[in-house]
């Protein structure tokens, strides 16, 4: 299936694999709108890279505030009756992701019970497309970026948060899933990098597969 057919795509992955840049591409290449994480206005995120036990819980409850009402949002758009189409850099279902992670098991109860309660009906994604890339990779992406406040994200943290995504997309059943080893391709700024994702993308036929490009 062409992506141009797609109502609703979603790229995840771990912090630095470069989701949002790719959404960005994607959107563009659908002419569809484009519906973004907004991390720099988490005003306690900064806080929890230096001091994660402390503000782990308010850091979690504010993304997901942010997130339950961007799908709500999009819940009540015009992808329900078939017109417009949307590209996220974000799955509201990884959202557990972050917090059994970094939660204590009382606040983690208290995030259960918030979560169930808030989640909003929004579409099934016509496609999720998870990247993939080692953590030193990724360590080494987001230094390149240069955003101050993520300066005090650790190797050790990433390390658990690609395992907990494997996990995570392990056991995912949800939508179509292509999983891309982002590990030595440039899609932000290659274009034949992106002409073959939209290739494989065309070419899928199965509910998970995968794209390795290799080096």
């Amino acid at each position: 299936m062409n992506l141009q057919n797609y109502k609703y795509v979603v790229v995840e992955g771990p912090i630095g694999v470069g989701k949002t840049t790719l959404t960005q591409k994607i959107a563009a290449h659908m002419g569809a709108q484009v519906l973004l994480e907004q991390p720099e206005s988490n005003p306690f995120l900064e806080k929890f890279y230096t001091d994660p036990s402390r503000y782990a819980l308010s850091t979690q409850m504010f993304f997901l505030f942010q997130r339950v009402n961007q799908l709500r949002g999009l819940a009540q758009s015009d992808l329900f009756n078939g017109t417009g189409a949307v590209a996220t850099d974000f799955l509201l279902d990884k959202d557990p992701i972050f917090a059994n992670l970094t939660l204590a098991d009382d606040e983690l109860k208290l995030y259960q019970q918030l979560y169930e309660h808030l989640r909003p009906q929004a579409p099934t994604p016509d496609l999720v497309i998870y990247l993939q890339a080692e953590p030193d990779t990724l360590v080494e992406r987001i230094k390149k970026r240069g955003i101050p406040m993520e300066s005090g994200i650790t190797s050790d943290y990433l390390k658990r948060l690609c395992e907990s995504y494997s996990r995570f997309f392990y056991d995912y059943e949800a939508a179509p899933l292509l999983i891309v080893n982002n590990q030595h391709m440039d899609l932000s700024g290659d274009d034949a990098d992106f002409t073959l994702l939209l290739d494989r993308i065309d070419s899928m036929r199965g509910k998970r597969e995968f794209f390795n490009r290799g080096e």
